[in-house]
């Protein structure tokens, strides 16, 4: 029976803390790159704080989805890291509770939020969609607000370019105004000339008010009167204050949103697959009517009745009839009609076929898009508990607290995660992957990864220990590693000289006989190397005797045996015979030939470093035996032995 422990609250209350406050910072993130895209349109446009607080109430409904898996990896990974770097994750490991036993609380909590994103998803999502649609395209539709620059014409008021020398900001007085106004047509155009003037909107937001001081106005005139037109050239008027109204609705005017209602994205999972069904049936039917006319279509035209036509398509088929023939006997005249009438005809039919196109690929769209959303609202619902298990278990495993370490991973990771999201997102849209394989393709490469992860931290295994990755890294491009023996500053016991002599003496002896038996710079058969054991238990007891005899001599104070044992190379015991210890592993590296063929020549090439090795061995025994022997008799007649 579950119960709750301290330990659990403990935990959840640090979770939770966390939480809410990295919510609001990658909320924050998302909104700022979401308005990033239409700041371009919507500057200028004079939108009252009202319009903006929907603006973002509506763009934050839409994005909590998609900040909920941010803000639990990087409060999860903070969380554990906490609890890794104050060694309270190891006394929780010490009295006996695993790491999947600490974070069963945060898989609850973490299970409830990935409710609520599907709960948003489903229900809230959609209507803000619709609304934050509504108003963005509103806000796009709206008049700027007027911002009339100097020294330029200004034409953001619809039928006037307003030119204005000099402004004053401080009271808003304009000065050196010159209006230039199309009323219907060039003959109907008027300028106007004013020494100063102000301008200021109407209080319902549909006009503007521009009051001119000293000034004078220009305007062709043009008059009719009894069906005959008759010219005035112009008409000019001298004035010391003038009011003009001028229209300019820079009101917001909400547009209809029974379109938006058609996306996707402004639908809930029940009303898409509903109308998937609907989609994939008008599909079939626009499908079968475009076969039906490509059936009924063909390529000319003839001047024929039905009956001829089916005769004459008949023997053409029978190849009774040379076409070649037929058009050679008509006339010049003829012949330029007949040309005509089949480019006119292949032409309809390339326009025809070009639109049906478009339409089809339209339709597939729709439903691949309908497809998307219905699979993106479980992903991303399920990518709450796919970032925490890779988020708890880092955080297990680096155990570093804070917002330096966690962060960094946390990006590395959405970065990834939104790359193939995106990816397979617009690979999918564009018909070039399924749907489903574009869809998952984040979700299935990160799945694996958590499960890693998770594996990893809860049986306390070493991920990220440099030190292994180094030494594996050396270990597969065969790097040769060197020995490091340096004089000690305390022996309680000197080296036994005259054991470690003959011990020498029998290594030389068995390295001769070892390279007189095998034959280590001829290729070796692939069969035996990949697929038959091969362990050379003859180098190993070689290797084994020499490293007892070096690490009983690592004591010496003699300078001379120091400097020679550092000579000896280090042997690897079985990278000249097989790739790798374990038989299976061997064959599928043998199997696949890229790899097969890579770890082939490693081999021959351990086996020339072999050849050479023993060598150097024997080289090293025959200067350096004399020597200990000699260790040894001072040592047996209790003289000095540095």
């Amino acid at each position: 029976m579950f119960r709750i422990k301290k330990l659990d609250i403990f935990i959840a209350k640090q979770f939770g803390l966390l939480f809410i406050a990295t919510f609001f910072i990658c909320q924050f993130v998302l909104m700022m790159q979401f308005l990033w895209r239409y700041v371009d349109e919507l500057i200028g446009k004079g939108l009252s704080l009202e319009v903006m607080a929907q603006f973002f109430w509506y763009m934050g409904l839409m994005l909590m989805p998609q900040a909920f898996p941010l803000a639990i990896l990087l409060s999860s990974l903070i969380t554990f890291g906490n609890l890794g770097e104050s060694s309270e994750l190891t006394a929780i490991k010490a009295a006996g509770i695993s790491l999947m036993q600490a974070m069963r609380s945060l898989i609850v909590i973490v299970v409830a939020i990935s409710c609520i994103s599907f709960f948003f998803q489903e229900v809230i999502g959609p209507k803000a969609f619709v609304s934050f649609r509504q108003l963005l395209v509103s806000m796009k539709q709206k008049n700027p607000e007027v911002e009339i620059p100097e020294g330029i014409f200004y034409d953001g008021i619809p039928g006037s370019n307003l030119y204005v020398q000099k402004k004053n900001l401080d009271t808003g007085t304009l000065y050196g105004i010159m209006i230039y106004r199309m009323n219907g047509s060039y003959e109907d155009a008027a300028i106007i000339l004013a020494d100063s003037g102000r301008i200021q909107a109407t209080a319902e937001k549909k006009h503007l008010l521009l009051t001119l001081y000293s000034g004078e106005w220009f305007e062709n005139m043009r008059q009719s009167g009894m069906g005959v037109a008759a010219n005035v050239p112009y008409r000019r008027e001298t004035f010391s204050t003038k009011q003009i109204v001028l229209d300019f609705d820079s009101g917001l005017d909400m547009v209809e949103a029974g379109w938006i209602s058609a996306d996707a994205r402004a639908k809930s999972m029940g009303r898409i697959l509903h109308d998937l069904d609907s989609i994939h049936e008008f599909n079939d039917s626009v499908g079968h009517q475009f076969y039906s006319d490509a059936q009924r279509s063909t390529m000319g035209r003839p001047k024929l009745s039905t009956k001829d036509s089916v005769k004459v398509s008949r023997m053409v088929a029978k190849e009774t009839v040379d076409i070649d023939t037929l058009f050679a006997k008509l006339t010049g005249e003829r012949k330029q009609q007949v040309m005509s009438i089949a480019s006119n005809d292949a032409q309809a039919t390339l326009n025809e076929m070009e639109y049906k196109v478009e339409y089809s690929n339209a339709l597939n769209q729709d439903d691949r898009e309908h497809q998307m959303e219905a699979i993106n609202k479980v992903t991303l619902s399920l990518s709450c508990l796919i970032f925490f298990f890779i988020g708890a278990p880092l955080g297990a495993i680096i155990r570093k607290g804070g917002l330096g370490v966690p962060v960094i991973i946390s990006v590395l990771v959405f970065i990834v995660f939104y790359i193939l999201d995106n990816t397979g997102m617009k690979m999918a849209r564009d018909d070039n992957w399924t749907v489903w394989f574009g869809k998952l393709l984040g979700t299935a490469v990160l799945t694996p990864i958590a499960c890693f992860f998770t594996y990893k931290a809860n049986n306390d295994s070493v991920v990220f220990n440099i030190d292994l990755y180094k030494n594996l890294i050396i270990s597969m491009l065969g790097i040769r590693t060197k020995r490091y023996i340096t004089r000690k500053e305390v022996i309680i016991e000197d080296p036994k000289y005259l054991a470690d002599s003959e011990i020498l003496k029998n290594v030389s002896l068995e390295v001769s006989k070892y390279m007189e038996h095998h034959k280590l710079l001829r290729w070796p058969n692939p069969i035996k190397v990949f697929f038959r054991p091969g362990d050379d238990h003859d180098i190993e007891q070689i290797n084994g005797a020499l490293e007892v005899a070096i690490e009983d001599l690592a004591y010496t104070k003699n300078n001379y045996v120091l400097m020679k044992l550092n000579q000896y190379p280090v042997i690897a015991t079985h990278a000249h015979t097989r790739p790798f210890k374990r038989k299976w592993l061997n064959a599928v590296t043998g199997l696949f030939l890229p790899t097969g063929i890579f770890f082939y020549f490693r081999m021959i090439r351990f086996r020339v470093r072999l050849y050479r090795d023993l060598q150097n061995i024997l080289r090293i025994n025959e200067k350096l035996i004399p020597r200990v022997i000699d260790l040894g008799d001072l040592q047996a007649e209790g003289g000095i032995t540095t």
